[in-house]
């Protein structure tokens, strides 16, 4: 057996610039990655199978329009390959949530299969194959802070190292579909990210058409901005919050002070 973690994806911020003729945005973003995530594992099998456990398995199924099985068969097409492949996925991220769940699955599978079937291909590899999948899961196969720009799929290093910083997710248990957030957005480009600029002078161009959909995203902002965090921003397209701390001890603080709000919450650190 052989086990992959899928690191939940945050957005430390997310400016949006213009729609492309393919239907898709023109984004600049900073990507981070959480040691909180789902578990994939893998025993070799004649077919490829998906079974799906942990708390949010029913809300993401594994039907074969999961990520997971897609992602599988394009890499098996890529690559000439004809072995199958039982895959169990431990689903821990909540889905519709901002956190990229789905990607980071994706993105777990093409490593988690490269390994099995002896390809050992590299991330650059897998991210040709990945990019097909949706924007987000290039940089879920990369799994580290880096910096997106076009549909978030053309990915550069980024300057600052936040490794361990600690890190509290909460979603208000409101599933919100990209989709309608990026509908709702206003249209108007506020510039791209400069690198060197501080992160709360960042911001998150899609939060206000979330917020139309989910008010309770505005509920979850003010009480972790009252916690104050070094950062309090929506990830993604929601309806998780983020909230980076200067130390482990206020980041447990703070989801205590959270916790009679009954909403999720997933305590880490940044990878």
């Amino acid at each position: 057996m052989l086990t992959e973690i899928a690191p939940a994806k945050i957005n430390l911020a997310l400016h949006l610039r213009r729609r492309r003729p393919d239907g898709y945005h023109d984004l600049e973003t900073i990507f981070a990655f959480t040691a909180f995530g789902d578990t994939l594992t893998v025993v070799p099998a004649t077919d490829l199978s998906l079974s799906v456990s942990g708390g949010f398995a029913d809300a993401a199924g594994a039907g074969e329009d999961n990520l997971v099985l897609r992602a599988a068969r394009a890499l098996a097409a890529a690559a000439g390959v004809t072995a199958g492949a039982a895959m169990t996925l431990d689903k821990q991220i909540p889905v519709a949530a901002g956190l990229g769940g789905g990607s980071a699955d994706a993105a777990a599978a093409l490593r988690l299969l490269s390994r099995l079937w002896g390809l050992d291909w590299p991330a650059v590899r897998l991210e040709v194959i990945a990019a097909g999948l949706g924007a987000d899961v290039p940089a879920c196969v990369q799994s580290h802070t880096c910096f997106g720009t076009g549909r978030g799929d053309a990915l550069t290093p980024w300057s600052d190292d936040l490794a361990g910083t600690p890190v509290l997710l909460v979603n208000p248990r409101v599933a919100v579909p990209t989709g309608p957030v990026f509908a709702g957005w206003d249209q108007q480009d506020r510039g791209g990210i400069i690198a060197g600029t501080p992160l709360t002078a960042l911001r998150n161009d899609m939060t206000a058409a979330a917020l139309a959909i989910a008010p309770v995203i505005g509920d979850v902002l003010a009480a972790l901005e009252a916690t104050q965090p070094m950062l309090a921003r929506m990830s993604g397209s929601g309806a998780t919050c983020l909230a980076l701390y200067a130390g482990i001890a206020a980041r447990d603080a703070a989801a205590a002070q959270l916790a009679p709000h009954g909403w999720w919450q997933a305590a880490s650190v940044l990878r």
